[in-house]
């Protein structure tokens, strides 16, 4: 892939009109039936990029439903390692990893693994626009007339979904009180548990959703993501994996708190006992555990450790507590082991993870599909970063379905209709981003 510059004249709008230069951006890309738009919102969380969009595909590597080849996959990144590599993992390739099946309803059907090459990469900052693209014939005149002068106007009008709920409340609370019985019994020690919101017949216009959703919830892991007729709209919060040369960090969350925006000396205090909770911090020391025993597995020895421990973050709707744990990685470990040593990630699943996830394919009724799978970009230098889906929203532009999944932690001490409750706090910016 090459990189251009593009013309002074055009460079210097783009920085100057930065916000609008990411929205013309989305905007351009829809045009291709697989894109990959990734935002940190202006973070400093050890982000990558600003900005990074990868539009179009050369080249891809799909996995539907039967067993994923780890071995062609390691193939195709190495046969691209020159190139730029985006795509997503979704959680069912669990069942490749470990000795799982699922059986749960799909209403999206997003493949469950896919990789691309893009045609063209953007790379967007406050003070500079790169643009790699394979075919840079008179990419000035393709940019500044599809960019700049892009005008929106003929998107289809939305029609408002109505969102049902897989489980009634009382459900909810039934299952999760199963589960605390599996937690007594010794099965695991947390679980993260997902209930799904969903439509039928809904019509939207995906990149206005995912603005809007973006506007009200900007998150350092945001994704738009297309596969063909499917869509994805994030705002996360959470990383997965970064690698960076031969050292890797994850940074899982786990310890919500609801923000209280009228009142900044009480949305404080909701800071700072989510800190002090015993609760939230012995869900976060659980997965935190977890997450150095997977790395361990690909790391050299004693390289593993907290570097950060229970740091509370605030965003938009919640406080989060995120710890961050990293280690050097061993020589030529491949990308399909450093998946399966790692991947889904506990904040997701629980622990320990194959009881958890066992007991999540018995308990919950839909796929999880993306939700909290992962979305993310590998660089011409072999580096990588891949976000936890969640806080998302699924659509499927065939069969106009659309899924919005929540969950929480699930311990002995959880009060199963707080955590109903949580729930519904986190879907609330979803909800929104639809009206």
């Amino acid at each position: 892939m090459l990189f251009i510059h593009l013309k002074r004249k055009f460079t210097s709008y783009l920085i100057e009109n930065f916000l609008t230069t990411k929205a013309q951006v989305l905007n351009f890309s829809k045009r291709f039936s697989t894109f990959c738009f990734l935002d940190n919102h202006g973070y400093e969380f050890k982000k990558s990029y600003e900005c990074i969009v990868g539009a179009g595909s050369i080249k891809q590597f799909v996995v539907h439903e039967h067993q994923t080849d780890f071995d062609s996959l390691d193939k195709f990144i190495d046969r691209n390692k020159n190139n730029w590599i985006f795509g997503h993992i979704s959680y069912d390739l669990k069942n490749d990893i470990e000795d799982l099946k699922s059986a749960n309803s799909d209403g999206i059907q997003f493949p469950k693994v896919i990789f691309f090459v893009p045609e063209i990469v953007f790379i967007i900052s406050s003070s500079h626009l790169e643009l790699g693209i394979f075919d840079p014939v008179n990419p000035d005149d393709i940019f500044y007339d599809s960019i700049k002068n892009y005008k929106p106007g003929n998107d289809k009008k939305q029609k408002i979904p109505v969102l049902k709920n897989r489980f009634s409340k009382k459900k909810y609370v039934d299952i999760i009180r199963k589960l605390q019985g599996h937690i007594l019994k010794g099965d695991c020690y947390e679980l993260n548990f997902c209930q799904e919101f969903f439509a039928t017949g809904a019509l939207i216009n995906p990149v206005k959703v995912y603005e809007k959703l973006t506007r009200t919830s900007p998150n350092p892991f945001s994704a738009f993501y297309k596969f063909g007729g499917k869509y994805l709209m994030c705002a996360s919060p959470e990383r997965f994996i970064k690698k960076t040369g031969n050292r890797i960090i994850s940074q899982p969350i786990k310890g919500t708190a609801k923000r209280i925006y009228d009142n900044a000396q009480a949305d404080t205090l909701q800071k700072e006992s989510l800190l002090r909770s015993t609760k939230e911090r012995s869900e976060n020391i659980i997965i935190v555990d977890l997450v150095r025993n997977d790395l361990a597995k690909i790391c050299k020895e004693a390289s593993v450790h907290v570097e950060e421990f229970l740091g509370v973050y605030s965003f938009p709707q919640v406080h989060q507590m995120i710890s961050t744990v990293g280690g050097i990685l061993k020589e030529k470990i491949q990308f399909s082991e450093i998946l399966k040593a790692t991947f889904p990630m506990g904040s997701m699943t629980g622990a320990p993870k194959k009881k958890a996830m066992e007991l999540i394919e018995k308990y919950e009724v839909t796929k999880r599909d993306l939700f909290s799978g992962s979305v993310g970009y590998i660089n011409p230098n072999g580096d990588f970063d891949f976000n936890v889906v969640i806080r998302s929203l699924q659509w499927n532009s065939s069969t106009n379905y659309l899924s919005i999944m929540a969950g929480s932690a699930i311990t002995f001490n959880s009060i199963p209709e707080q955590e109903y409750e949580e729930c519904l706090v986190k879907i609330q910016a979803m909800k929104d981003a639809l009206q």
